[in-house]
């Protein structure tokens, strides 16, 4: 039996899981679990790259205890936030977090320089102001100067661990600087930038052997001799990777955690202006696929409730007070940038909702009503624009990831979209990862097979839509609200 450890760190949590496929069903087993999250230090948000790495040392150390002397390993994390290096291999600067506020107008000042019907036309890739693309752009020029190497988070913690450097596509494009018709960094981007292609390891492809741990790293430490294993190392590429099979059904994709990415698998971009106006964005994809999908802002506003309140109340505690407030009676724009990162979230929503005539929430419950609702009402109207841009009727969504545990947003999400819903597996993102160290060691023959064994290995819940009351009238109030905030 082979082993393979999936290491999967998102924007509050990592761990480590080890997979195992035995009489044709995937085994998971969550090896090391640690907290993650962004610091404030001097009016800045950075991440504690050196925590990270070392808690994937203590996995590592953990699943040698346990007994596994051998394995695959591989890593995902978030998308677009890097990493820069000197000559030596040594950090310049501490890693920014995409929530830092340094961004906030930098879209603008760029599209002076470069028109954005241009980027995208070049990209594909959605206006999101916190993208790498922004991030460069405002980022210290003498710092970038002195870069020999700049990587993406999941490539710094492969270079860490291998001493191999290299971009791989996935969360590369998430840049906002590749080019989809040569496949390849664009060299007009990156002049404006004041950046030379040589500053970016190669594009590497998931499911690329990267070879063995560094051997000083063996020495210090009592770890598994460990064949890294370049997977989709964006963690909604690997999300999307773990959806198990739909037969028969035309299905859309919402990979529902601190961010909601709502979108369906294409085989080619979709980079017209339709999409762009729509703001949709061509993510890459393991094999020669693409992500077509809208960052929607997702369960980030009621991890911030819960910390707010100050954690009184589990996540599944807070759907149950839900559950007891009165359906649709506050509505936010809850895709709005203002919801990014404010100083305050529950002060924020009560604001939004004062501001466009909305009741305020009174209540913690009031509260994460107002969330569930606006955000299924959200994923209506985008699946719909979905449906419009792709020409393709969705008869289903299947919900991945942690939200697929919220079984009142589910519901929810199920009865405002008059459609099906699937929900699960939650570890979707583990899965994917998982699923491509099986096919590049040879496990598994190809995704379709891996999706087929992911969905006959686990528990999918199924939720058939409700009927609500004037929804018609419900829906066109969201979409006020939602208007009156890009307005």
């Amino acid at each position: 039996m082979t082993h393979h450890i999936a290491v999967d760190i998102g924007a509050s949590s990592g761990r480590l899981v080890l997979g195992t496929l035995q009489d044709g069903k995937i085994k998971l087993k969550e090896i090391h679990r640690f907290a993650n999250g962004f610091l404030e230090r001097d009016g800045s948000c950075f991440w504690d790259i050196d925590y990270l790495f070392g808690e994937i040392i203590t996995g590592l150390v953990k699943a040698k205890a346990e007994g596994i002397g051998q394995c695959t390993l591989g890593i995902d994390t978030w998308a677009v936030d890097y990493v820069l290096l000197d000559q030596a291999g040594n950090r310049i600067q501490e890693v920014y977090a995409y929530r830092d506020r340094r961004t906030e107008h930098a879209m603008q000042r760029l599209a002076a320089l470069i028109p954005p019907e241009a980027v995208y036309g070049k990209t594909g890739i959605q206006q999101l102001n916190f993208n790498t693309l922004y991030q460069l752009f405002v980022h210290d020029r003498e710092e970038l100067s002195r870069a020999d190497s700049i990587l993406m988070v999941p490539d710094y913690l492969y270079y860490l661990l291998t001493g191999k450097k290299g971009n791989e596509t996935t969360n590369a494009s998430t840049m906002q600087l590749l080019n989809l018709d040569t496949r390849d960094f664009d060299t007009e981007l990156l002049e404006l930038l004041g950046l030379r292609k040589e500053q970016f390891p190669g594009l590497i492809e998931p499911g690329t052997e990267l070879g063995s741990l560094c051997p000083e790293l063996m020495e210090q430490y009592d770890l598994p001799e460990c064949r890294a294993i370049v997977t989709a190392t964006h963690d909604t590429a690997s999300a999307v990777l773990g959806i198990p099979a739909a037969k028969g059904r035309h299905a859309a994709y919402l990979s529902s955690g601190t961010w909601s990415l709502l979108g369906v698998e294409l085989t080619q971009p979709l980079n017209d202006a339709k999409a762009m106006a729509a703001n949709y964005t061509n993510e890459w994809g393991a094999y020669g696929t693409f992500r077509f999908l809208k960052n929607i802002m997702g369960l980030w506003l009621i991890q911030e409730v819960r910390r707010l309140d100050g954690n009184r109340y589990n996540f599944a505690e807070l759907a149950d007070l839900a559950a007891e407030a009165e359906p649709f009676r506050s509505l936010i724009p809850c895709n709005h940038d203002r919801f990014l990162n404010p100083e305050h979230m529950i002060k924020e929503i009560q604001k939004a909702c004062e501001q466009y005539g909305e009741p305020v929430p009174e209540s913690i419950g009031q509260a994460a009503r107002c969330i569930f609702d606006s955000l299924a009402l959200s994923y209506r109207s985008y699946l719909e624009e979905l449906e419009q841009l792709t020409g393709r009727s969705m008869d289903i969504l299947q919900i991945v990831g942690g939200g697929a545990n919220n079984e009142l947003l589910c519901q929810l999400t199920a009865n405002v979209l008059g459609r099906d819903v699937s929900a699960g597996p939650t570890e979707s993102t583990a899965l994917g990862n998982l699923a491509v160290q099986m096919i590049s060691s040879g496990v598994l023959p190809d995704i379709k097979e891996a999706r087929e064994v992911i969905m006959n290995s686990f528990d999918i819940k199924y939720y058939k839509p409700e009927p609500i009351q004037d929804l018609g009238r419900i829906v066109d109030r969201w979409k006020k609200v939602d208007q009156a905030a890009d307005s």
